[in-house]
């Protein structure tokens, strides 16, 4: 079971007051990569326009661009709202970047009520994420949003 009150601590000391971006969420997805079992895949996809495209991660590689038409992080932008997923296979329009992957959670990045990002989360073991890790993934996500003005 992960500790969401210490890994959300320690991604508040790892970020506030730390003006760079891709920095602050190459540190975020290693903190998740290193805090979380049964992950196969941690990062974000950063919003450009009708596209995500490929941020900071852990894992394998992965798809670089992603329309919010499509997939699982598409839908999390798209309707700005988790999107947590027990089987991905079973997923209108899922995109397999690593087919090991079998479950799936999304939060967006909302600033100024728009998705300006994503978080990305993917494991081989299928119902994998919990409204456990739903919750302290989203208060994860919170912190990111209340710097992300901060960050250039």
């Amino acid at each position: 079971m992960t500790n969401y009150n210490e890994l959300n601590a320690q991604l508040k000391s790892l970020i506030e007051g730390v003006p760079h971006k891709i920095a602050n969420l190459a540190n975020a997805s290693a903190l998740l990569w290193q805090g979380m079992e049964g992950l196969n895949w941690a990062g974000f996809y950063l919003r450009k326009g009708d596209r995500l495209v490929l941020g900071p991660f852990q894992g394998k590689p992965a798809c670089i661009e992603i329309p919010l038409s499509r997939g699982v992080c598409g839908a999390a932008a798209r309707e700005k709202k988790t999107q947590r997923v027990e089987d991905v296979h079973a997923f209108p329009g899922h995109i397999a970047c690593d087919c090991a992957s079998n479950a799936e959670i999304v939060v967006p990045i909302l600033v100024g009520g728009e998705a300006v990002a994503v978080l990305d989360l993917d494991s081989p073991l299928t119902g994998r994420f919990s409204p456990e890790d739903q919750q302290g993934l989203e208060a994860f996500a919170k912190i990111l949003e209340n710097e992300w003005e901060n960050m250039a």
